[in-house]
């Protein structure tokens, strides 16, 4: 608890500052990549059909971590079925060699099952659910989470299923809204222990974490971190303590 509190005081600088970068507009944002994007391509075409609820700016997101998996024997699941429309828009961008699965607590999402797509139904603050789902579903290398939006429940689905995903495999939970957002907390307290000076096993299975507008990545390692400190060379301005 005592390290926990440590962060608190520089967590809040942080908060502050930007805050402060908002306000002040200290730091001015790019312009808007046009580069292309199949999946807002599809989104942008959906006129008809079931329906896709995403915001915009996640498309950027999804591509930049999960291009490296179209056409490729990947199994994605997404948590939060809704409408169906975004089942099929996964279908469609990892293309034919990729198993779909859906997870929602209401059972009429089975009505949108369908080649190479299977809904499971079940509450995704039940960990006894995701006990059935790990003997049930093969490893999988792609996660979403778009389903209840509440941090409790979002942690509840993280903790029973990042280590169900494949090394090299990408987590991603949409939706963290507010400020402060509890999840986005929690993920920063995962970040911190990546940060050891005696590297663990976690720290090897985790490759990357990313932040972004109410959207957190963690991607884990396709193989084992070697975390080393090295020293190369003859001349040194002082000699630093082993």
């Amino acid at each position: 608890m005592g390290a926990a509190l440590k962060t608190i005081e520089p967590c809040a600088r942080g908060m502050r500052f930007a805050a402060a970068a908002r306000s002040t507009g200290k730091l001015p944002a790019g312009d808007i990549s046009d580069a292309p994007n199949p999946l807002r391509d599809y989104f942008e075409t959906n006129k008809e059909g079931p329906g896709i609820f995403k915001w915009v700016h996640y498309f950027e997101i999804y591509h930049r971590h999960l291009k490296k998996f179209v056409g490729t024997d990947v199994h994605i699941m997404e948590i939060g079925v809704y409408s169906g429309g975004s089942l099929q828009m996964w279908r469609q961008y990892f293309g034919d060699k990729c198993q779909v699965f859906g997870v929602d607590i209401e059972a009429a999402c089975k009505v949108y099952e369908a080649d190479r797509i299977k809904v499971l139904i079940g509450d995704q603050g039940d960990r006894t659910f995701w006990a059935s789902v790990r003997k049930a579903v093969p490893l999988l290398d792609v996660l979403i989470d778009d389903g209840s939006h509440h941090p409790q429940q979002q942690i509840a689905s993280l903790e029973e299923m990042l280590p169900h995903l494949n090394p090299g495999g990408v987590y991603i939970c949409e939706d963290t809204h507010g400020v402060p957002n509890y999840f986005t907390s929690y993920v920063g307290g995962i970040a911190n222990q990546t940060n050891g000076m005696r590297p663990s096993r976690f720290e090897s299975a985790i490759d990357s974490i990313h932040i972004y507008p109410c959207v957190s990545v963690i991607e884990k390692r396709q193989t084992e971190r070697v975390i080393s400190s090295e020293m190369h060379g003859t001349q040194w301005a002082w000699q630093p303590k082993p």
